[in-house]
């Protein structure tokens, strides 16, 4: 019986990892990959974590993940298929094993939503990004786009459009379904083009973004444009399945908790991207996993 059973090994879990062992706690981290880091590993470059600018996603995650194995915690690879709720403790489904314990930290991270268009994975980290907040700096006076039509995809080009010489935002409609206020904050940026009733039917470049072919859906045509920056904004998943009809969840499907991690349901808390917040980067990442074991901490004793 563990004090608790870390699921998901990215910045959260990771930092939860350290926070729990620094608290005496008996426990697990478990992920389905033996290599840590989760959505960190596919970064090519943050900028943005204090104190070590310019630093490699993989980089950043080998040193988050030397950092736990000093503290000699125990690790396991597997999938949890079902959280099981018991009178007082939980039971974790695997494939080959059911592993208990008195409290879970779930930080199975988001994953953002892809378009599917040939050279996007090729391109990911490239010019390809997911995130305006993380990526945006590295386009400081150059022409970038941004495509979806949602809150967040207009705030993206809000955004960038502070910093960058030129903003596209492509949209499959001639609409956008973000908010009236948005929109019309958007329509003063003097240096923003709509590319309505399109879609990317390519990224282009050789090692970098150099350009993407576009396909407007009422006539056919295709074009290019050239931007050395992509921002893909059409929507993100979190992982929650496992809690669905566990825990209290929004609209969005996020786990509604707050900054202390405790979900609605006794034993069970939450940490990084799955979490109902503003803002999801790597930092407030690890001070969610160092809150969601703090609690841990303070509940089981």
């Amino acid at each position: 019986m563990f004090d608790t059973v870390i699921i998901g090994a990215g910045p959260a879990g990771m930092s939860a990892a350290v926070y729990a062992k620094r608290a005496g706690l008996n426990a697990l981290l478990l992920d389905e990959s033996p290599v840590y880091g989760g959505q960190v590993l596919s970064t090519y470059e943050v900028d943005n974590y204090l104190g070590i600018p310019g630093v490699s996603g993989m980089e950043l995650s080998e040193m988050f993940t030397k950092h736990v194995n000093s503290t000699e915690i125990e690790k396991k690879s597997g999938f949890v298929s079902e959280i099981k709720k018991e009178k007082d403790f939980f039971k974790l489904v695997l494939k080959d094993q059911e592993i208990e314990t008195k409290t879970v930290i779930l930080a199975t991270g988001a994953v953002h939503a892809h378009l599917g268009a040939k050279g996007e994975d090729e391109l990911g980290g490239m010019g390809v990004s997911y995130c305006a907040t993380c990526d945006g700096a590295f386009f400081k006076k150059q022409d970038v786009c941004v495509i979806g039509g949602s809150d967040v995809a207009v705030e993206d080009a809000i955004y960038l459009a502070r910093t960058s010489a030129h903003v596209y935002l492509i949209h499959r409609r001639d609409t956008l379904r973000a908010a009236h206020s948005l929109v019309e904050d958007l329509k003063k940026c003097e240096n923003v083009t709509f590319v309505w009733n399109s879609e990317v039917v390519s990224f282009n470049g050789d090692g970098e973004l150099e350009n993407v072919t576009i396909k407007n859906k009422v006539t056919g045509e295709e074009s290019v444009l050239n931007v050395a920056g992509a921002f893909v904004a059409v929507g993100i998943k979190p992982g929650t399945d496992l809690v669905k009809n566990l825990v209290e969840l929004d609209e969005g499907g996020y786990v509604v908790a707050g900054e202390d991690g405790r979900t609605s349901l006794k034993g069970l808390y939450v940490a990084g991207d799955i979490r109902k917040k503003p803002m999801r980067q790597i930092i407030t990442a690890v001070a969610d996993g160092a809150n969601a074991a703090s609690s841990v901490a303070a509940d089981i004793r």
